[in-house]
C-alpha cells in the first residue's frame, strides 16, 4: 500500500506528459495533463530550430503551470538530433520510448491496427505518463558524438566490404575457379594480384617474374608469400585452357571490385587510427578496455551504443538492454526462463564477441569450463559468460576502477 501511495505521489508531481513522434520533416507532439487526462497540445511541429524553440517555450509554460514536465521520444539521434539537443539544452527531462513499445501499446487500444503520427504521439505520451522504467536521454558530448559517427561509418564500410568480397569471389569462381581457391581477396597480396591479373590467359602471358614484381608492389608483403601466390596462380592458369563466356567482362568487374576492396581496406585502417585517438581522450575507454576481450573496436562500439553508464541504474538494466537477461514465461502452473529475442543487437554482439575473445583469460576460461560441465552448449556457455561480464563491467564503470584479476587463495 505504501508503494502505491508513493507512486501516486510521484505521478502527481509530474503535471504534463509529452509524447513526440519523430520524423524527418516534422514531428507530431501530444501533451497530456496527468491529473485530468486533458489533451493540452496535439499538433505538428516543423523540424526547424525556430519551430522547435517555440514548442519548448510552450511546453515549459505548461510545465510550470501544472507542476512538472517529462518528454518522451521514439527516436534518439539521427533525425531527432536537433530536437533532443534543444530539449536537453532547455533543461527538460527527455526519455526514450522504444518503437517496439509504441507499436505494442498502440495495438492494445481500440482500432490499434490504425497507425498515424498523432496516434503514435498520444501513445508515447501515455507511456511517459504511466511508466517509470524508461531510460533517460542524456546530452551527447562532442567526444561521444565523434565516436558514434566513426563507429557507424566503420560498420557501414565493414558491411560493404563483406558484400564486395563475396561478389568478387563469386565472379572469380565463375571464370577461374582454380585461382579463387588459392587467392585471399581480404589480404593485400590477393587484392594486388586481382587488380591486374584475373583470367588464365592473362596470368600465363604475364609469367612468373611479372607476377612476382606486380604483387610485390602492393607494399610490405613477405617475399615467400609473394612467390607462393604467383606460383599458385600460374599452376591454376596452366590447368585451365578453356575460355568461359563473358570472361572479359567478368574479369573487368573483378579488377574493379579488387581495387575497391583495397581502397576500403585502407580507409578502415585510417578509421581504426581515428577511433584509437578518440578513445585515448575518452574518460571511460581505458576502464572498458581493461576488461579482457574488449579491444579498441568493441570498446568504441560499446560507448557509442550504451552512452553513459548512468542510463542503467543496475547491471540488470544493462543486461536487459543488451538482450542478455533471461525472460520469464509463466502461465498457471507453467513457469520457465527463456532466452530474450529483443534488446540492442549491437550491444549483445559486443558482449558476446568480447566474451568469446576472453576465453584465453584464466577467470573467463574457468567460468566457461564450469558452465560446460553443467552440460550447457558452447553457445549457452558464452551467453552465460557474457551476462556475467555485464555485472563486472557495470561495477568497473560505477566504481571507476579498472579490471583486476584476483586469484582465490586456498584456506
Amino acid at each position: 500500500m505504501e508503494k502505491v501511495v508513493r507512486g501516486l505521489e510521484e505521478r502527481s508531481e509530474m503535471g504534463v506528459a509529452v509524447g513526440i513522434d519523430v520524423a524527418k520533416e516534422f514531428h507530431w507532439v501530444c501533451a497530456i495533463d496527468v491529473t485530468h487526462s486533458e489533451v493540452l497540445v496535439d499538433r505538428r511541429v516543423e523540424n526547424r530550430p525556430h519551430d522547435v524553440a517555440a514548442l519548448i517555450d510552450e511546453l515549459q509554460t505548461l510545465g510550470s503551470e501544472r507542476g512538472g514536465l517529462r518528454v518522451g521520444v521514439d527516436v534518439v539521434g539521427g533525425i531527432a538530433g536537433l530536437l533532443c539537443a534543444m530539449l536537453l539544452e532547455a533543461g527538460i527531462e527527455v526519455l526514450h520510448v522504444p518503437g517496439l513499445a509504441v507499436n505494442r501499446a498502440r495495438q492494445g487500444t481500440t482500432g490499434g491496427e490504425h497507425k498515424s503520427d498523432p496516434r503514435d504521439a498520444a501513445v508515447i505520451a501515455d507511456q511517459v505518463r504511466h511508466r517509470r522504467d524508461l531510460r533517460p536521454v542524456g546530452a551527447l558530448s562532442e567526444l561521444d558524438a565523434e565516436l558514434r559517427l566513426l563507429v557507424g561509418r566503420r560498420r557501414e564500410l565493414v558491411t560493404d566490404q563483406t558484400r564486395r568480397i563475396s561478389r568478387l569471389r563469386d565472379l572469380l569462381a565463375s571464370i577461374n575457379p582454380g585461382l579463387e581457391r588459392i587467392v585471399d581477396p581480404t589480404q593485400k597480396a590477393g587484392q594486388q594480384l586481382l587488380c591486374r591479373y584475373v583470367t588464365p590467359t592473362e596470368i600465363r602471358k604475364a609469367g612468373r617474374r611479372r607476377l612476382i614484381e606486380h604483387i610485390a608492389r602492393g607494399g610490405r608483403i613477405p617475399r615467400a608469400h609473394v612467390e607462393k601466390l604467383a606460383d599458385g596462380a600460374l599452376d591454376a592458369a596452366k590447368a585451365q585452357s578453356v575460355q568461359i563466356p563473358g570472361e572479359r567482362v567478368a574479369a573487368s568487374l573483378v579488377r574493379e571490385l579488387a581495387l575497391e576492396t583495397a581502397h576500403s581496406r585502407a580507409r578502415l585502417s585510417e578509421l581504426d587510427t581515428e577511433l584509437q585517438a578518440a578513445l585515448e581522450r575518452h574518460p571511460d575507454a581505458a576502464l572498458i578496455a581493461s576488461l579482457p576481450g574488449m579491444g579498441a573496436t568493441l570498446t568504441a562500439e560499446f560507448i557509442a551504443e550504451a552512452g553513459s553508464i548512468d542510463r542503467f541504474v543496475t547491471p540488470d538494466r544493462l543486461a536487459a538492454a543488451a538482450g542478455l537477461a533471461p525472460v520469464l514465461k509463466q502461465s498457471g502452473k507453467v513457469r520457465y526462463l527463456k532466452r530474450a529475442n529483443t534488446g540492442n543487437k549491437t550491444l549483445k554482439r559486443v558482449f558476446f564477441q568480447s566474451a568469446f575473445c576472453s576465453l584465453n583469460h584464466p577467470a573467463s576460461r574457468a567460468f566457461y569450463a564450469r558452465k560446460r560441465a553443467e552440460r550447457k552448449t558452447h553457445h549457452q556457455a558464452i551467453i552465460s559468460l557474457a551476462r556475467r561480464r555485464v555485472d563486472v563491467l557495470h561495477a568497473m564503470l560505477r566504481n571507476r576502477t579498472p579490471y583486476e584479476h584476483r586469484v582465490a587463495r586456498a584456506a
